[in-house]
């Protein structure tokens, strides 16, 4: 499931460098819906197996698409734009995701339970994205406001570090996940009525 969640979160962020002037993604080739692109074979597979195997919850990556930031239209304004597009794309494929379990609720249960449990993970993923802590997408956004580069590397040091603490030692995740959670219960409500 990770997968078909990170495919379109990694396009989105291509796509919208390219459209904002940066070529990398597209020389890199992920500017592409195959999946194979945006692996991250620690992220994307070993570690969600292991945890899964475990059966200590879900957690993964996808493989980060370079962007080249003097090449951007509007700079870190541009920066600011490619990362809020994969959080974006994940609020938009939870909408394609509350239309498929809508459909398949009479014909096929287990296919609409897959997909309202992608579309609560489709929407936890958007509001951990955007936690203003690198290598998060709402880290981008700290740039963007102009934060000066030496304490964003700084705080890159200890990021994945800030993370874990403010996952497991704080309610943050709770929260997370609640809101994720109520979330998809409106957008489940407009698709069924």
């Amino acid at each position: 499931m990770l997968w078909m969640l990170t495919v379109p979160h990694e396009f989105a962020h291509a796509w919208a460098a390219d459209k904002l002037g940066d070529d990398t993604p597209r020389n890199e080739g992920r500017l592409t819906l195959n999946p194979l692109a945006h692996v991250d074979w620690i992220g994307t597979v070993l570690v969600p197996a292991l945890m899964s195997l475990f059966g200590s919850g879900l957690f993964g990556w996808g493989r980060a698409v370079n962007t080249s930031p003097w090449k951007l239209r509007g700079g870190l304004t541009g920066l600011a734009l490619v990362a809020l597009a994969g959080p974006f794309s994940n609020v938009i494929f939870a909408f394609v995701l509350a239309g498929i379990a809508a459909l398949a609720a009479t014909v096929a249960p287990a296919v609409a339970e897959l997909a309202a449990h992608a579309l609560r993970l489709s929407l936890f993923l958007a509001l951990f994205n955007m936690l203003p802590v690198p290598p998060l997408d709402g880290s981008k956004l700290l740039l963007a406001a102009r934060l000066p580069v030496r304490v964003y590397e700084e705080l890159s040091r200890f990021g994945f570090l800030l993370i874990l603490v403010g996952m497991t030692s704080t309610g943050l995740g709770h929260w997370m996940s609640a809101a994720s959670w109520a979330a998809a219960r409106g957008i489940l409500g407009l698709f069924l009525g």
